[in-house]
């Protein structure tokens, strides 16, 4: 499992699809160069494929399952300290939107 420096696992889509191509090439080349079938090549790397599919599923999962619960409270109050940083660098806020 990837686990970041602050401890928690760490496991974005790009990486997770980098990692999978880089896991079929290496079976479609282990089976190509130990003889087997086209048909055989193309199950083993469908094979691959699902196992590798269903460990992000079961890693994603636990990632949300570990993941401590955000009260409503402390989530708005969160949106309302980055509405604030915002104005801060110079955004205005008013309810009035222009077209232009």
């Amino acid at each position: 499992m990837l686990v970041s420096v602050e401890g928690r696992a760490n496991m974005s889509l790009p990486k997770f699809i980098v990692g999978m191509m880089f896991a079929l090439a290496i079976v479609i080349g282990w089976s190509y160069f130990n003889g087997a079938s086209p048909g055989t090549i193309v199950l083993r790397a469908v094979i691959c494929a699902v196992i590798i599919q269903a460990g992000y599923f079961l890693l994603v999962f636990a990632m949300i399952g570990r993941a401590t619960p955000t009260s409503a409270g402390k989530a708005r109050e969160a949106d309302r300290g980055a509405i604030l940083n915002k104005a801060a660098e110079g955004e205005k806020l008013s309810a009035r939107r222009g077209l232009h």
